[in-house]
Parts: structure tokens; sequence; C-alpha cells
């Protein structure tokens, strides 16, 4: 019964990655990080095919073993959290303006306390 909903977690976190290459405030590598944790336990096939993949595998991989991010990747996070609070500083009215920027802050804080890969 877990597999075919590990299966759809799996799913739907891939999903999810692929629209955050497009949406700043929603990261990639760490959906297909908990992707990869939901294959491994319902289709090690496409685990295997995440891992394998050179764009990806390599980051996840990373995760695995050291809990490290890449240093690319955290400099472009960087880079896409300080736009995405920018235009949310300029384009939400009232308090909301402070969301984008709070919720990036709280990303990067965590984020840059990782070890780099």
């Amino acid at each position: 019964m877990k597999k075919p909903v590990y299966r759809a977690l799996g799913v739907l976190s891939v999903l999810l990655g692929m629209i955050g290459v497009v949406l700043p405030l929603l990261p990639t590598t760490p959906f297909l990080i908990l992707a990869a944790f939901f294959f491994a336990r319902s289709h090690p096939e496409w685990e295997a095919r995440l891992l394998a993949d050179p764009r990806v595998g390599p980051a996840i991989l990373a995760w695995r073993e050291r809990g490290a991010i890449p240093l690319l990747a955290k400099r472009l996070a960087t880079l896409l959290l300080a736009i995405s609070a920018v235009v949310g500083w300029f384009g939400l009215a009232g308090d909301w303006r402070y969301l984008p920027a709070s919720c990036g802050a709280l990303i990067l804080l965590w984020m840059w306390t990782r070890p780099s890969a």
C-alpha cells in the first residue's frame, strides 16, 4: 500500500521540481532530492535514473553523503531569491511586500549553513 503513495509523491516532487526551474521561489533541487527519497522506497529504477542524470545526480548524491549543497546552486538561489524579494517589494501591497524577503532570508540562512559540494 505504501509503494503507490511513495511513487505518487515522487512524481509530484519531480513535477514541482520542474516547475521550480522557472519559478525562483520554488527550488528545484530539494524537490528532486525528495523525489529520489520517495523513489528509493517505491521504484528503484526511477531513483537510479535520477541519480544517473548528470544535471541533478551529483547534487542528490552530495546531499545524501554529506548534506552538502553545490556552491553554484547556493549562489544561483541567492540571486533568484534576491530578485524575488525585490519584485515582491515593488509588486505586492501592504505587509505582503515583506513575505518574499522574509521567506528568502530564512531559506538562505539555512542553505548557507550547509556544507558546499
